[in-house]
């Protein structure tokens, strides 16, 4: 699924981000990213949907060559990667079924199998019922579960979920992670960026960490062995 070999990362104002980063994540894995703010775990997340470039190394998704695809590829690269952030960002405007709607969209869907894709993922997050609200008619958990279903609506291989609990309550946190397990036993892809050592150290997935640029860890139902 995703391989990197000896990955870079200098941005121009000459902050190294990524200092040699060498990793195989094998399809369906559930992987935890942890470290501090600053270590290079946004940096790792970025590259991988190429929201920014390698420096130097190779980088391959599906068995794409990211660091020599040309820009008009990019768009296809991301049909097949689902990406969901701290802060939600839903469209305020729209209904919840039209801010997952427009991930289909995106890809010229036909009305008829928009219409059953977007109710099959907002039941599989439980918010069938709620799809004619819009964002701010929904609480910060909810608004969270709408993300996740319109990361998912293409179908992606991978999701990549960055801090996808960091601005959530604890019993909202699990009802989160209980949804990702769900994803992930069905075959998709997850790597999860995250300060939270209780998750990590109750839902035992695959830890890598990152200090200073580097892999310092990657263990196999680890746990998250830094202060957060």
């Amino acid at each position: 699924m995703i391989k990197m070999q000896n990955v870079k990362k200098t941005y121009p104002n000459g902050v190294q981000a990524l200092n040699g980063i060498d990793l195989q994540i094998d399809p369906g894995e559930f992987v935890y990213l942890v470290g501090q703010s600053g270590a290079g775990k946004s940096t790792f997340t970025k590259l991988i949907f190429r929201e920014e470039t390698a420096t130097s190394g190779e980088i391959y998704v599906s068995g794409k060559d990211l660091t020599k695809m040309k820009r008009r590829d990019v768009p296809y690269l991301r049909r097949e990667i689902g990406v969901v952030y701290q802060d939600f960002k839903l469209l305020p405007k729209m209904t919840i079924y039209e801010n997952v709607a427009f991930a289909l969209e995106v890809v010229e869907e036909t009305p008829r199998n928009m219409r059953k894709r977007v109710m099959e993922v907002l039941d599989q997050v439980g918010l069938k019922n709620k799809a004619r609200f819009i964002p701010d008619e929904l609480s910060g958990g909810e608004q969270q579960r709408v993300a996740i279903a319109r990361a998912i609506a293409n179908y992606p291989k991978l999701l990549i979920a960055d801090e996808p609990t960091g601005n959530l309550d604890p019993d909202t946190s699990w009802e989160i992670m209980k949804i990702l397990e769900e994803i992930n036993a069905s075959g998709t892809t997850i790597i999860m960026a995250t300060h939270s050592k209780e998750i990590v150290n109750t839902i035992k997935r695959r830890v890598i960490a990152i200090e200073d640029g580097l892999i310092v860890r990657d263990q196999h139902r680890g746990d998250y062995g830094y202060e957060a």
